[in-house]
């Protein structure tokens, strides 16, 4: 796949941005997804072993972690919280511990789109461009399950 970098290529960061947190054709972003949910509601599980919106919430955060040391040519470093891509949560069901998982998710996502204008300014190993939008694409499809959670729990359409 061809690198698609050009310095003033506004595409990899308009994607990013609607998938995350700028309104989109498409509906909801991952940030819009997780507004109003509280510690509760992100711990609740849909069946014993499945994924729980919290855990969904920091799955995007390391995986935005991990998108951003590969556009720099870091070598692996370690992510905020022990272990890799998925991680048991919640620790302790709190609504400090919710919001600070929901913190991370921010602070690596602000962390991930500097690193984007970066690399469009040529500034960063030349990566293909094609795991940033690996990571917007991420956003979006775990922003349809947490949806989709959010109506099991709830029963509503």
């Amino acid at each position: 796949m061809p690198n698609t970098r050009t310095s003033g290529d506004p595409l990899l960061l308009e994607m990013l941005d609607q998938a995350y947190e700028r309104r989109a054709w498409h509906g909801p972003n991952l940030r819009q997804s997780l507004r109003g949910v509280s510690a509760k509601a992100a711990a609740w599980r849909p069946a014993p072993g499945r994924h729980n919106i919290w855990e969904i919430a920091v799955h995007a955060a390391y995986w935005k972690y991990s998108v951003r040391r590969r556009l720099r040519g870091e070598k692996r470093a370690s992510f905020a919280l022990k272990g890799s891509n998925w991680f048991k949560r919640p620790v302790a069901l709190s609504e400090k511990a919710w919001r600070a998982d929901l913190v991370l998710l921010e602070a690596e996502h602000r962390k991930l789109r500097a690193a984007v204008v970066a690399y469009l300014a040529g500034k960063t190993h030349p990566l293909p461009a094609w795991h940033t939008f690996g990571v917007g694409f991420h956003d979006i499809y775990h922003a349809g399950q947490i949806r989709l959670l959010r109506r099991l729990q709830t029963g509503k359409k």
